[in-house]
């Protein structure tokens, strides 16, 4: 079976093709970053003007270089959760080729697609396990105990972990995404004294809560000579404080279930010091492993929505003319 993946939730456009015997045909991602620096952050309306731009050009680039066009058997799309505007571009034109071509068509959950994406490098991760979805608008513990059957076991607060990144790197002066810039900056850092709060780290409950932790840094940048050596000091002791207040709580929650395995998805999981101290954590202390997807495919992107299409493709309809989207749309809702 070969599934169509379009991915609008953000500022990503991604159009991938996968096929169930031979993996991926073809994996597209158009990134809006360059734009968006410019404003500091995702501005939602012109995001969803440049999917409008973009995923038609991609298509065509897809079936012009592979002429596959009759060979697809399903299409998949991001339903949500994301920017309401940019999933409605998603979904019309999903919606509109599924109708004109035939082929049923299938919406998905852009979290559960994160969660099930290192699956795509690695079929020996088995359910159930421990997954820490980490990105700019979401930090979330997840219990996985089967395919489609999910518990949300901590959340976000207030901000989630990728949208502090970001904010700190705009005060040190960085580009968007902020989370990349950061790791860069930190690796300059030298006989570092400054240590940063880990805040509800002591919580009996698995949420988190970032604000505090983004308003300390923020009043730090504020007192000090933001010479190069001390913005590098401050961007290593923010990172620090993110990455233990993650894996504190991904502890807790292993611990509780009494599980070996964690999956850690999304864009922040790419950040090269969290996949180390996550796995020295797990095997410390569980003798378990830790999985992330390929670097290539943290971030959003066609492939997990095609894949993860054709995991519900039993779900999938012909002649669905209804364009469906949810902007909030809980992994604990699947079913």
């Amino acid at each position: 079976m070969k599934v169509l993946g379009i991915e609008t939730s953000c500022d990503d456009t991604g159009i991938a093709i996968y096929d169930s015997n031979h993996g991926f045909i073809s994996n597209e991602l158009h990134s809006q970053n360059d734009l968006h620096t410019l404003y500091g952050g995702v501005v939602p309306e012109l995001a969803a003007r440049v999917h409008m731009n973009t995923i038609s050009v991609f298509l065509e680039k897809i079936f012009t270089k592979k002429t596959i066009m009759p060979k697809i058997d399903l299409i998949a799309y991001t339903a949500g959760p994301g920017l309401v505007n940019s999933l409605l571009v998603g979904a019309a034109f999903a919606s509109s080729l599924s109708f004109f071509l035939k082929i049923p068509i299938v919406p998905v959950n852009h979290m559960e697609a994160h969660l099930l994406s290192p699956m795509l490098s690695d079929s020996s991760i088995k359910f159930p396990f421990i997954g820490l979805l980490v990105s700019g608008k979401h930090t979330q513990l997840i219990s996985a105990q089967e395919f489609g059957k999910y518990e949300l076991l901590g959340d976000s607060l207030d901000d989630a972990a990728g949208e502090a990144f970001d904010k700190i790197a705009k005060l040190l002066g960085l580009r968007y995404p902020g989370g990349p810039e950061i790791f860069k900056l930190a690796q300059m850092s030298t006989k570092n004294t400054l240590f940063f709060p880990r805040p509800m780290i002591n919580h009996s409950n698995l949420d988190f809560s970032f604000s505090g932790l983004k308003t300390f840094t923020a009043n730090m940048i504020k007192k000090h000579d933001l010479n190069i050596q001390m913005k590098a000091n401050i961007a290593q002791a923010f990172q620090d404080a993110v990455i233990d207040i993650l894996l504190i709580k991904s502890k807790k929650a292993l611990q509780n279930k009494g599980w070996t395995k964690l999956v850690i998805a999304g864009g922040v999981s790419a950040n090269l010091l969290l996949r180390k101290k996550a796995d020295m954590m797990i095997k410390k202390y569980f003798n378990g492993k830790v999985f992330f997807a390929h670097p290539k495919l943290c971030t959003d992107n066609g492939a997990m929505i095609a894949y993860l299409g054709f995991l519900r493709r039993h779900e999938a309809k012909k002649n669905q003319l209804e364009i469906k989207v949810r902007s909030k749309w809980l992994i604990k809702d699947l079913f």
